[in-house]
């Protein structure tokens, strides 16, 4: 799971905001949820979800990650009953997104995108990895370079973070702190996270070395062959 921390009212109204939660009960069940949207629904969602949790309910008692996507779900129902009508009247849209990982006690770790309606979305064998937000800039290179059962922890972590480095290089209003946070089935607890400030060192260096890299890979690659344009006549001489 991995997460930029950048939100914006427009591109002169920018601001720093966490957008990955966890919730943990050791040894029975981890969640992680990442956001997009809307700061204040968010919020809001996270808010009660962080209450329910914290109290024993909700998620807390989920069964399943579906069960628990749906928990979320019924939060997210909940928040758009308070606030959707108020926001429509003055023109904003209920516009909220969250993406749910993690593993009950009994199953397989599954990933959910939960969308404003309440509803969720699971990741599959042919779709392995789930995104949220601004995500056109940094898709390809996981389309390129996930594969189901194969891509490492450790390789996905890159890839993530290369995604991110693609977004932030074309849209301001994608940047850090980047939040990753690595996973290992049957663990039920967090022990490998990472938080990467603007100016961290191994970030700059990531960035600095997949530049070069990709600049040397363009240049290896073999010389497109031309030919005059169909319409060049090469005897006649314009004057």
């Amino acid at each position: 799971m991995a997460s930029d921390s950048r939100t914006n009212a427009g591109f002169d109204d920018l601001n720093i905001a966490r957008k990955m939660h966890t919730f943990v009960q050791p040894g029975e069940r981890v969640f992680v949820i990442l956001t997009s949207g809307s700061l204040s629904l968010s919020q809001s969602i996270m808010n009660l979800l962080r209450a329910s949790f914290d109290a024993g309910e909700g998620i807390a008692q989920a069964t399943s990650m579906y069960e628990a996507a749906r928990e979320v779900g019924q939060v997210v129902r909940q928040v758009s009953d308070l606030d959707r009508a108020a926001l429509e009247r003055d023109k904003y849209d209920f516009n909220v997104h969250l993406l749910l990982g993690g593993q009950v006690r009994g199953e397989e770790p599954r990933s959910f995108l939960i969308y404003p309606q309440g509803n969720p979305l699971s990741s599959t064998e042919d779709s392995p990895f789930l995104q949220l937000g601004e995500y056109k800039y940094g898709r390809p290179i996981l389309d390129r370079g996930i594969v189901y059962q194969k891509t490492s922890l450790k390789a996905a972590a890159k890839y993530a973070l290369l995604s991110f480095d693609a977004t932030m290089r074309s849209n301001v209003t994608v940047g850090p702190p980047i939040e990753i946070l690595l996973y290992r089935k049957d663990s039920f607890h967090l022990d490998n996270y990472r938080r990467l400030p603007a100016g961290d060192r191994e970030l700059e260096t990531i960035h600095a070395l997949w530049e070069r890299s990709l600049r040397n890979a363009v240049e290896d690659l073999p010389d497109l062959t031309f030919t005059p344009h169909p319409d060049y006549d090469s005897q006649k001489i314009l004057i």
